[in-house]
């Protein structure tokens, strides 16, 4: 039975009857997905082992392995489509791994709420799905050529069909929001649509100016990741029915980890490597961003340095690349930024305070550090 959320919203478990595309494919989920959920278990004299404690990023993928499976095969059942291209644009950029850390924020805050229906896979494979289309039109405008170590799809087959297939993705994700029957969840994700190309544009606009400064950079990184990040988190909470608070803790979280995120990804532009990144080294400054350790750099940097800082973001160069991670570096402006992830990562766990403790809430835990260290 599919628990109803919120306030007037009791004919949800309704519009699943009568919902035969989404009903079949949830159907076929628990199928594949729950095989031997109902085996009966033998029990033995020895006492039921304690689970281990969520410690690091695998723990918390084994921990949310059974429903990103059911996700994973939703999001595939749901891209079909009788173009052919956008069957191959969409498994092209799909099936090029990453982390689905935001569709995976969806199913761990809903465990954390105390969630035990189903609605959750269908939310989170939405998130998937418009954090998606967001990639097909961030390649096509910053023009990238490379992304999680393969040839992003407008190099393959060109901006136009990118971008329409993008917009595929979009639609699709309405198409399936509107499945959940509820109000809310329709209004959190349309308004987060809608800050993510707001986003895009202020980012736009701060393209090739040197003069673009932290809080500028910082109102890019809410709308355009961060948000997304908290809609996620907040959806989850929304399904598990919590008191206001809690949703607003969870939201708050959600938010900071999406900023810590997106901070600590700028610092690897610069101290990475394109084996390990996925994308070319210095593709930031290529596109004439001015990211947090661009930033602090030309702030604190020897005025000759700090001059070619500035021509650099204004030209794009990466002929000077080498020069430029130098004085980033020495400038302490990777320190910085990381400071700066640092600080959001601990407001983000912090806001977990109000959660009772579950495996759930330590695995967002978790999610904050991994945020801040991983190499990719």
């Amino acid at each position: 039975m599919v628990r109803a959320v919120g306030h007037g919203h009791s004919m949800v478990k309704a519009h699943f009857a009568r919902s035969r595309p989404l009903n079949a494919t949830l159907r076929d989920l628990a199928a594949t997905v729950q095989v031997n959920a109902n085996r009966p278990t033998r029990m033995s004299s020895v006492s039921v082992m304690r689970p281990a404690p969520i410690a690091d990023f695998a723990a918390v993928q084994a921990l949310a392995a059974s429903d990103m499976a059911a996700v994973d095969a939703l999001i595939r059942a749901r891209l079909a489509s009788d173009v052919v291209l956008i069957n191959q644009i969409a498994e092209h950029i799909v099936g090029g791994g990453g982390k689905r850390l935001r569709p995976m924020l969806v199913l761990l805050a809903a465990q954390a709420c105390g969630y035990s229906g189903r609605l959750h896979i269908l939310l989170a494979a939405v998130v998937e799905f418009i954090h998606t289309a967001t990639l097909l039109h961030d390649d096509v405008v910053d023009e990238s050529d490379l992304r999680r170590g393969r040839e992003t799809a407008n190099s393959l087959w060109g901006n136009a069909a990118s971008v329409l297939v993008g917009d595929f993705l979009y639609s699709r994700s309405f198409q399936m929001m509107v499945e959940a029957d509820d109000m809310r969840i329709m209004r959190i994700l349309a308004d987060t649509t809608n800050r993510i190309a707001e986003g895009e544009v202020l980012q736009l606009l701060n393209v090739h100016n040197p003069d673009t400064d932290e809080a500028a950079c910082l109102r890019v990184i809410e709308r355009k990741t961060a948000v997304l990040f908290a809609a996620a988190t907040r959806l989850g909470a929304l399904l598990g029915g919590v008191p206001e608070a809690q949703e607003e803790a969870l939201a708050r979280f959600g938010l900071n980890l999406g900023f810590a995120f997106q901070i600590a990804d700028d610092v690897l532009d610069y101290v990475s490597d394109a084996g390990t990144l996925g994308k070319n080294i210095g593709d930031d400054l290529a596109e004439g961003k001015a990211t947090l350790p661009l930033i602090h750099a030309i702030q604190r940097a020897p005025p000759a340095q700090a001059a070619s800082l500035r021509r650099a973001i204004e030209t794009g160069g990466l002929d000077s690349l080498d020069n430029i991670i130098a004085a980033i570096r020495d400038s302490g402006a990777i320190e910085h930024t990381r400071q700066r992830a640092q600080h959001y990562a601990d407001v983000a766990k912090q806001a977990l305070s109000n959660l009772p403790h579950s495996p759930a809430r330590d695995a967002l835990q978790v999610l904050a550090d991994y945020a801040l260290n991983r190499n990719h």
